[in-house]
């Protein structure tokens, strides 16, 4: 069972919410897109169900909530080091059942994958996650075909509407917001005990306009498809499929010294791409990917192959956001269907 409230009752609980946690939603930026007249959303931090965007896929994902996209890991003198602190309280991040799902991929990068990740870790058990339902299917998302349209793992799903707010509270702290007196505040000392009872089940698209259909055992030849340099004669290797993917965890390391004195300074990791030029660069000049079309390669094989056989599902989610950033109009789910046609072709 969950709850109804009304909206100002919506609008008293975001407020109690603020107070004890640092949250974050999909937010409408105006004038930060790419040119200086068009908005973008994004994450930001909120303290009202009025600054969310519930009603269209944000251009970027939650990730740069768990991991910032510049993030310093210690700052150095010459003798000592010092880890930053972590974050001062608890946080709830409002995300769809795709971007749910993009989690648990990036705990097996960061927690499962042969150790621990200290930075992603003291950021990660502080977070609780917030569903936000999806009436209408996207136009570019393929999250059924995906598995990802459904999500039963969240901490709470909200649901706010012209006139009342729909509430199915899982985590016991967030249900204690309405069997506890909140403390130390007279004016919101009423807890919403009273608030009305009622079946409040998330809302998912049950079919997608994109559909993929993943190619099952995928053959050498897979790998050697004249597709990769189709695909990468027209990428321009700028990274932007890789920064808005909500599973993408490739960064690069950064040591900044300061002007002032050029013995101190700060070690930081930075998000990386996997698609520009550089990223597979080692000693010697040599390189292990020159070309776009093996870049390209790389990207798609990693989401649909190796991290499957690596922990048992695909990495991908599904929720379409490479397609609709992709300056040359690359489309990867088109990319993935083109490889499970030609391989049935040949299993014929």
């Amino acid at each position: 069972m969950g709850y109804r409230l009304s909206k100002a009752e919506g609008e008293k609980l975001f407020g109690i919410w603020a107070k004890r946690y640092d949250m974050f939603a999909p937010r409408r930026m105006e004038g930060e897109g790419c040119f200086s007249d068009t908005d973008i959303i994004r994450y930001g931090k909120i303290t009202s169900p009025e600054q969310i965007v519930w009603d269209q896929k944000s251009d970027y994902s939650f990730k740069e909530v768990l991991m910032a996209i510049n993030e310093t890991l210690f700052y150095f003198t010459e003798s000592q080091t010092a880890v930053p602190e972590g974050p001062k309280k608890d946080i709830l991040i409002f995300l769809r059942s795709c971007d749910l799902h993009a989690v648990k991929r990036l705990d097996e990068i960061y927690l499962k994958n042969g150790f621990g990740d200290f930075y992603y870790n003291r950021v990660r058990e502080r977070a609780k996650f917030i569903l936000m339902g999806c009436a209408i299917t996207c136009d570019s998302g393929f999250c059924v075909s995906m598995g990802t349209s459904q999500s039963e793992n969240y901490d709470a799903y909200i649901k706010f509407g012209a006139d009342e707010m729909l509430l199915d509270l899982k985590d016991p702290e967030l249900e204690g917001d309405f069997t506890e007196e909140v403390p130390g505040n007279s004016e919101e000392g009423t807890n919403f005990a009273s608030a009305e009872k009622v079946l409040v089940t998330p809302e998912y698209p049950k079919e997608n306009k994109e559909q993929v259909i993943l190619p099952k055992q995928l053959s050498n030849a897979s790998f050697t498809n004249e597709i990769w340099n189709e695909y990468g004669s027209r990428c321009i290797g700028c990274g932007r499929c890789n920064f808005v993917c909500p599973t993408c965890t490739c960064f690069t390391m950064q040591d900044i010294f300061y002007r002032d004195n050029p013995k101190a300074g700060e070690r930081r990791r930075v998000w990386a791409s996997c698609q520009i030029d550089g990223y597979t660069d080692m000693a010697g000049g040599h390189s292990y990917r020159k070309s776009q079309g093996d870049r390209m390669r790389f990207k798609v094989m990693h989401k649909i192959y190796d991290f499957e056989k690596r922990f048992g599902y695909p990495m991908c989610v599904g929720c379409g956001r490479c397609d609709d950033v992709c300056p040359e109009y690359i489309s990867y789910s088109n990319c993935v269907n083109r490889l499970a046609k030609e391989e049935n072709v040949d299993e014929k």
